[in-house]
């Protein structure tokens, strides 16, 4: 392992999202995304973070797990998750996760979606967003990436308007997502100014706000097969707070 990544930031934090929520995990947040959605909040990593061996990031990783002697069947604690920024954009990420799972780890992979997941380690759990068009990044969904989804995998709808979740709703049924993995509806948590990164991409003109309340209404009333998701990290922390 003598491949380097550009890593912002490794810190242990519980998983704020997806179906592992709540769970302690150890976050690897590598640097650079190729997408700037009108909504992120990681703007930071778009360009902060240093080199960093695959075999130093392994080391910090158990360094960090050395208190959880324990885990639930089938999982061990704590999880690990790469995050960005895009892991995907750098290539040493792909024998990094390979490592992980290797000693023992449930290894999560946060993706935006608009980049090849078929080289991910099956081992690995894919949480692959499909940009909704309040993003400003519809357009660079990877659709070919669907055949490659498997029942570990979990697809993310991050929905701020109401155009969102019609839109979400419709992929649903084009393309059968809910016999595919598990769907989760993330609603947008609204940006404080500091966050707001000049290079972010504009909300479309002509959508509506969608509340949280208006959001799981719908989901309710729509019976859709989703879950909701709040995301913990900014319920029991600063929106802003990093390392969390």
């Amino acid at each position: 392992m003598s491949e380097t990544l550009v890593v912002n930031e490794i810190y242990l934090s519980l998983q704020g999202e997806s179906t592992f929520a709540g769970l302690p995990c150890v976050f690897v947040r590598l640097t650079a995304c190729n997408l700037r959605c009108s909504y992120c909040d990681t703007a930071y990593a778009f360009t902060e973070g240093g080199k960093r061996s695959l075999p130093d990031i392994l080391a910090e990783v158990q360094r960090l797990a050395v208190p959880y002697t324990t885990g639930i069947p089938g999982h061990r604690l704590p999880l690990v998750e790469l995050t960005g920024g895009e892991p995907l954009l750098q290539p040493a990420a792909l024998p990094l996760m390979a490592a992980l799972c290797d000693a023992g780890f449930t290894v999560l992979i946060e993706t935006s979606g608009a980049l090849d997941i078929a080289r991910v380690d099956p081992r690995v759990r894919r949480i692959m967003d499909l940009k909704c068009p309040s993003s400003g990044e519809v357009a660079r969904n990877r659709w070919e990436n669907l055949p490659h989804l498997r029942a570990t995998d979990e697809i993310k709808f991050v929905i701020g308007t109401r155009e969102d979740y019609t839109w979400a709703a419709e992929q649903i049924t084009r393309h059968g997502l809910a016999q595919v993995c598990p769907l989760l509806f993330s609603w947008v948590q609204p940006l404080r100014p500091e966050q707001q990164h000049p290079a972010l991409k504009l909300v479309p003109p002509g959508q509506t706000p969608i509340t949280r309340l208006e959001l799981v209404e719908r989901i309710i009333a729509d019976a859709l097969p989703v879950r909701f998701q709040a995301q913990l990290h900014k319920i029991i922390w600063a929106p802003d707070q990093r390392g969390v």
